[in-house]
């Protein structure tokens, strides 16, 4: 192998890995205003979530195929509309996950004493977050075209864990944010 060869491989590399942290940072939370109540921790209620495990439920696209006068331009349109919807739960939930992080992130510098374990909690789940919400994006784009399907339940597990996790730290009683 030459070492032309050697910069091309360099070259690729170099070109995946930058398209990999774009990746990261375009679909890593981004905070915004920061309210943590107890009544604010639980409005971010997982239920809030739950259509998204039905919005693209391919089942219903099967049994809309049998229906008389249904077309394929019908489904296609159906499966661009869902996957629109689709996108705002997900820019939402995108959100709220940032907010718990950052309320979390706070709460461990306000501490009076050091959480290690908390803070490599949150960084093995934002990691796994953003991991996971760069997945369903790829696969978000095949569901559109018709090919294979999209699974959030691990993305809302994960965002319920550590909407937990802030839920035990913050007092039920605490009126004011962070």
């Amino acid at each position: 192998m030459g070492p032309g060869a050697l910069i091309l491989i360099l070259v690729a590399c170099i070109a995946i890995a930058s398209g990999i942290v774009f990746a990261i940072r375009k679909t890593a939370p981004r905070p915004e205003t920061l309210p943590v109540t107890a009544d604010w921790i639980e409005e971010l209620s997982l239920e809030r979530y739950r259509p998204m495990q039905r919005l693209l439920d391919e089942e219903e696209f099967r049994s809309l195929r049998l229906q008389d006068g249904f077309t394929r331009r019908m489904a296609h349109q159906m499966r661009r509309q869902r996957c629109q919807i689709f996108r705002g739960y997900l820019r939402s939930l995108r959100s709220d996950f940032a907010r718990v992080s950052l309320a979390l992130k706070l709460l461990m510098m306000q501490a009076g004493e050091d959480r290690p374990d908390l803070a490599a909690t949150l960084l093995r789940t934002q990691l796994a977050f953003t991991w996971s919400v760069t997945l369903i994006q790829i696969k978000l784009t095949f569901f559109s075209l018709g090919i294979g399907t999209v699974n959030v339940g691990n993305l809302l597990s994960l965002f319920d864990g550590l909407r937990l996790e802030l839920r035990t730290l913050v007092p039920a009683t605490m009126q004011a944010g962070v």
